[in-house]
């Protein structure tokens, strides 16, 4: 099935790693939301309809009135939805929101966390403390919420192998049923580069990296966490639905300022400009048709990075025997060195090796 992801642009303020679109000002929230639901009417017949999952995020949709909010849950084709997330910010969740989450078509609550220690809170721009996260948590437990995704981040400037393990340590305690855990990426045009770029960025060292992932995977192992992505870990039977049709290329709808959409062949992507966004000007969406090339690589980055790895099978479905017999010679001397596994007609990259999937994908590329 189907998937509708729905963008909500507006932050407090810019965390200092951040690169995706937002703005610190709150445009007119029911304005923004009747955008949303003028484009989803005009769109809505580019995938399958009802959608099966559903995805809230930003920027911090959960700064959103709930008036606006609801405005957007009443729009939706919600008859088949099996997951409905919401992102949320701790310090925006109190007893009311709570309730009202609980209350609404949401069944799944991811919140940005990012670590429990205060002092790399503070270090990122983060505005919320290590005990507005247990409080959350305990708000929306309370409230009814029972799947509850926590995103972390490793390498933060300043962070320890020691302070890592304190925060997982935390987390793990809080009991979600899913973690989304990455690596700090510095991206042009953030606070944080900036820092680098000016020799003010006390970065953490590669090795201590590679060893605060491996801390990661035996933490939430012992706690009963499956490694189902690269950067994904969930308590059975609560991976991340919409997340995981991105990586089995499902279609899916993008609304909203910034929003991308892929409708099985093209991909689209609104204006990173509420002006532009809300002009409804066609001129500037963008528009992709990807060559065959670049689908096989896509196809290639996305599922490598899974658990389940590629199916040989599918792939010859999608792109041809010709292809398939390319992909598997060139798999053929990263299998010899364990880089690769082979197992029925799966090509997967084990998770000790996860962290080299880059070199394997640039030998399997084919553009």
């Amino acid at each position: 099935m189907s998937g509708i992801y729905i963008h909500i642009p507006f932050c407090h303020s810019k965390c200092f790693y951040c690169d995706f679109y937002s703005t610190p000002k709150l445009f007119d929230p029911m304005g923004y939301a009747e955008a949303l639901k003028r484009e989803f009417h005009l769109r809505h017949n580019e995938i399958d309809m009802p959608p099966g999952t559903i995805y809230l995020g930003g920027g911090t949709p959960s700064i959103f009135p709930e008036k606006a909010l609801q405005a957007i849950f009443d729009f939706l084709p919600l008859e088949h939805a099996e997951e409905m997330t919401i992102e949320v910010n701790p310090e925006d969740v109190t007893d009311r929101f709570a309730r009202f989450l609980a209350d609404s078509p949401v069944n799944r609550v991811s919140m940005g966390v990012q670590t429990m220690n205060d002092q790399e809170l503070k270090a990122i721009g983060r505005r919320h403390s290590s005990y507005d996260t247990s409080k959350a948590i305990e708000r929306l437990r309370h409230a009814g919420i029972n799947n509850l995704s926590l995103d972390l981040i490793y390498g933060l400037p300043g962070q320890t192998i020691e302070s890592w393990k304190q925060s997982l340590t935390s987390v793990l305690n809080l009991r979600p049923e899913h973690l989304s855990a990455y690596s700090l990426m510095l991206e042009p045009g953030t606070r944080l580069w900036a820092m680098k770029q000016a020799g003010r960025l006390p970065e953490v060292a590669e090795e201590d990296g590679e060893q605060m992932y491996v801390m990661l995977c035996e933490m939430t192992r012992e706690s009963g966490f499956n490694h189902y992505e690269i950067s994904n870990y969930s308590i059975p039977g609560f991976h991340s639905r919409h997340n995981s049709s991105y990586w089995d290329l499902t279609p899916y709808l993008g609304l909203g300022a910034s929003a991308h959409s892929y409708d099985g062949s093209l991909r689209r992507a609104n204006p990173s400009n509420l002006r532009d966004y809300l002009s409804a000007d066609k001129s500037k969406v963008i528009i992709e048709d990807l060559t065959l090339d670049e689908r096989i690589d896509e196809y290639l980055l996305i599922r490598l990075r899974t658990a389940e790895g590629l199916d040989m099978n599918r792939f010859r479905t999608m792109f041809g025997e010709k292809r398939a017999v390319i992909i598997k010679n060139k798999a053929e001397k990263h299998i010899s060195h364990g880089m690769l596994e082979s197992i029925g007609e799966k090509l997967i990259i084990p998770e000790s090796k996860w962290l080299l999937t880059d070199s394997v994908l640039v030998d399997l590329f084919q553009s």
